[in-house]
């Protein structure tokens, strides 16, 4: 329980990235309406189903963003190895849609 405290706490600090310009932060009111209307999952429903498929790692940051028509979840998790690694899940599926690792 103390662990998913932290993930949640870690993941709702939302980082505001204005480094790619076809993607977009969303802040916290318009998440909330998003997933009341049903339109996204939870942040805690897709760090839960990431954790089912990768058992190992640390959730570094999470945000959720409108790219390229969607919004996708990015999660960037600090591997066994030390390497960062971003998943992006589509936040209405909870599909992975996209991976890769910083350099």
């Amino acid at each position: 329980m103390q662990a998913h405290r932290y993930l949640i706490s870690l993941a709702l600090t939302w980082v505001l990235s204005g480094a790619y310009p076809s993607t977009a932060s969303v802040d916290h009111d318009e998440i909330r309406r998003l997933h009341r209307a049903g339109k996204i999952l939870s942040l805690g429903a897709i760090i839960a189903r990431h954790q089912r498929r990768y058992r190992d790692g640390q959730l570094l940051e999470a945000e959720l963003e409108f790219e390229k028509g969607r919004y996708v979840y990015d999660l960037k998790i600090l591997d066994d190895e030390g390497v960062v690694r971003e998943f992006e899940y589509d936040a209405a599926s909870g599909e992975l849609w996209h991976l890769e690792h910083e350099d």
